[in-house]
């Protein structure tokens, strides 16, 4: 690329983060580091009634959790004066108009170009406002609302995953750059700060489409070369029935995966991959990031399963060493415990269960049925100290001593050690448990006093 890439990721702080944010966010990501730009975070938040800074907070707590970073943040609510600048050029073209259209008087005019089969667009009637109706408009308490006029024409460009597409401009209203409150929208403001901050790449979601179409025309109204854009959109994410995953954005939330105990490089895996021809590994984001290719993305929608992510979220639980996750750990945890237990676990938080069985109490289930196997094991417990070969030693001698194998062998032995029906090795857990406890559960199980 002959650019510096310059890419942004810009989230309104009207909510938390959810898994189709998190993709985009990683999207953008990804594709800075790959080709060594920068990576933008800049929140939209000229939205007074919606916007909050508890929310804002929440996103880059969020994109923290999830791995990434940024090389500059800024707020569009900082940049009122540069908006009111660019309006103002907007207005001396000719391209930016008032109206006084009420949402009422808007909606009766689509519902009549609806029964006369045609399509709801704005019909510009303001623009044949006279200065002595808008004189009189003002006079009367109202304040103007205002719209972009739109090119004639269509835009059209080549989408870095979608390929070929265009937007037909007279197909679409011209847009209201700015409210009555003399508020920005987003339309405008996405494109102000995007020629100031020299953005190259636009990576975003296929429901921008259009905006896509109209901010090109905006960029160009306002002196930029819409040449010197890249344009990406991500095809938007379905439920793993291909039905919308919109309805349960909520409890998709990056907070509530989070909560649930996803661990972030599963998630971050999981949704740089989704949607491409490359299948999900638990890799770090520098790995990801090396082999990030646009291009590998399909044009159709992405199914987001819960199933997948659950597996992948297994798989780097099962491959992290000790040092990644001691700080999360049961206090006194060992290595040699995460080593006994990490392959059996689907959350984290599952590991202090197991910390449970190894050096707390448990609820050893009653046995009575096995009881007189259970005393014969307790008897033929070797003494202390014990290695990685007690196990070996005191089933070989158990077989020996019942004539038992197999299920029939290790099933009762597992039940009366651990409470549970399956689980980690006891290779590697009955040292851990050590004699004193692994004799007392014995017992237990047998009803046996100790």
């Amino acid at each position: 690329m002959s650019a510096a890439v310059r890419v942004r990721f810009a989230p309104s702080p009207t909510g938390h983060l959810h898994v189709g944010n998190a993709r985009i966010a990683l999207a953008n990501f990804l594709f800075a580091r790959r080709h060594g730009g920068h990576f933008l975070l800049r929140l939209d938040d000229t939205d007074r009634e919606r916007s909050r800074p508890e929310f804002a907070e929440a996103i880059t707590q969020d994109l923290r959790w999830l791995g990434l970073d940024w090389d500059a943040t800024f707020r569009q609510s900082d940049r009122l004066d540069r908006y009111h600048a660019a309006a103002e050029r907007l207005r001396a073209s000719g391209r930016l108009y008032p109206c006084f259209e009420s949402e009422e008087e808007l909606r009766a005019k689509r519902e009549a170009r609806l029964k006369r089969g045609l399509a709801p667009v704005y019909d510009r009637a303001m623009l044949h406002l006279t200065p002595a109706q808008r004189e009189a408009a003002e006079a009367g308490g109202k304040r103007p609302y205002w719209r972009f006029r739109l090119s004639d024409g269509a835009i059209a460009w080549n989408d870095l995953v979608l390929g070929a597409r265009q937007v037909k401009l007279g197909a679409v209203s011209d847009p209201v750059l700015i409210r009555a409150d003399e508020t920005p929208l987003y339309t405008f403001t996405s494109v102000v700060d995007d020629l100031a901050e020299g953005i190259t790449h636009i990576i975003r979601g296929e429901d921008h489409i259009t905006n896509t179409g109209v901010q090109i025309d905006l960029l160009a109204a306002l002196g930029g070369d819409p040449t010197a854009l890249g344009f990406a959109h991500l095809p938007l994410l379905t439920d793993s029935d291909g039905g919308k995953l919109s309805k349960r954005l909520q409890s998709l939330s990056l907070r509530t995966l989070r909560r649930d105990g996803i661990e972030p490089m599963a998630l971050a895996a999981y949704l740089a991959r989704l949607g491409s021809s490359a299948d999900p590994e638990p890799l770090p984001l520098a790995t990801l990031a090396a082999h990030f290719d646009l291009g590998a993305f399909s044009a159709s929608a992405a199914r987001f399963d819960l199933r997948q992510l659950l597996a992948l979220n297994r798989r780097v639980l099962h491959g992290l060493a000790f040092a990644e996750v001691a700080s999360r750990l049961p206090a006194g945890a060992t290595a040699a415990f995460w080593q006994a237990v990490r392959g059996n676990l689907d959350f984290l938080r599952e590991a202090e269960d197991w910390w449970a069985v190894v050096g707390g109490e448990i609820e050893t289930p009653a046995l009575p049925e096995e009881a007189a196997f259970l005393v014969l094991a307790a008897d033929q417990l070797p003494p202390e100290p014990w290695d990685e070969t007690i196990w070996r030693r005191w089933t070989d001698a158990l077989k020996d001593a019942s004539g038992r194998r197999g299920r029939a062998l290790f099933h009762p032995l597992r039940l009366a050690l651990t409470g549970a029906e399956e689980g980690p090795e006891l290779a590697a857990l009955l040292p851990l448990i050590g004699r004193a406890r692994a004799l007392a559960r014995l017992r237990a199980a047998a009803r046996v006093a100790p």
